[in-house]
């Protein structure tokens, strides 16, 4: 029960965190300029990196040794599976990344505004993977504080990256015309597949605990196709990749100081 309470929390924090930023709909009727969706896309970037790096392959490593088998095998392989995953829904699932105009995944006749809410909801895919999985591996250590510390620090790291990119679906879609109370909803429902993710893959880590350390890869190796396939390409696209660059190490930066000193 106290385990379900921890995921519950975690992910239920950075959902409404994207629900929190799609408010801003409420406030602003413009649409965020180039730079400010640079800044953004820079931030989420190095949060998601520094999680992947700090948050999952580290202890993936940690605790395949501990377990008595080479820490590098289930994080290469583990995060090698996560990219391909995160691949296949790239090829199949349509949607638009609204910096460069591009329709991608299988053809569709969807409209303009499910695309952007799919690509966004793509982002968030490994994120509750990662938040689930950080408060299942604590749990499975016997309630360690140490490992609840550091799953609180990952969800506090993404929660605050997510802010942002709940503005970032909800105001575009205001300012081509949406009411504002359906360009909240939209921007929330990108998050919702959060929750859900965090708890398939807790409850999928109960029942192959031995595995656990090929899980946790696979949720970095996930964050990180994200990252390189996406948020980093649009994040220097135009002339401000100067500033898309800084706010790529000031994310990076900010978790690894928040798993640093929580964890």
């Amino acid at each position: 029960m106290r385990e379900f309470t921890w995921i519950a929390g975690g992910t239920g924090f950075i959902f409404l965190m994207t629900c929190l930023g799609a408010a801003m709909v409420f406030f602003f009727r413009q649409r965020t300029g180039r730079m400010m969706q640079t800044l953004f896309l820079g931030f989420a970037a190095g949060v998601m990196i520094a999680a992947a790096v700090f948050g999952l392959l580290s202890p993936a490593i940690e605790e395949a040794e501990s377990r008595g088998y080479a820490g590098w095998l289930p994080a290469a392989g583990g995060c090698a599976l996560g990219a391909l995953f995160l691949f296949g829904l790239d090829k199949l699932i349509p949607h638009l990344h609204p910096a460069a105009n591009v329709q991608e995944g299988l053809s569709s006749s969807m409209k303009r505004t499910a695309l952007l809410v799919s690509a966004v909801t793509l982002h968030n895919i490994p994120e509750g993977m990662a938040v689930g999985l950080s408060f299942a591996l604590a749990a499975q250590h016997g309630g360690d504080p140490a490992m609840y510390a550091s799953a609180v620090a990952l969800a506090l790291g993404i929660g605050i990256q997510n802010f942002p990119e709940g503005a970032a679906i909800s105001l575009p879609l205001r300012q081509e015309g949406m009411k504002a109370g359906k360009a909240f909803l939209l921007g929330c429902a990108s998050g919702a597949v959060e929750p859900l993710f965090g708890f398939a893959m807790a409850f999928l880590a109960g029942y192959i605990a031995p595995y656990m350390p090929w899980l946790l890869a696979f949720a970095a190796g996930a964050m990180l196709y994200v990252v390189i396939e996406e948020l980093i390409p649009e994040a220097h696209l135009g002339e401000h990749s100067n500033i898309g660059t800084l706010s790529v190490m000031t994310g990076f930066v900010l978790m690894m100081i928040l798993d640093v000193a929580l964890g």
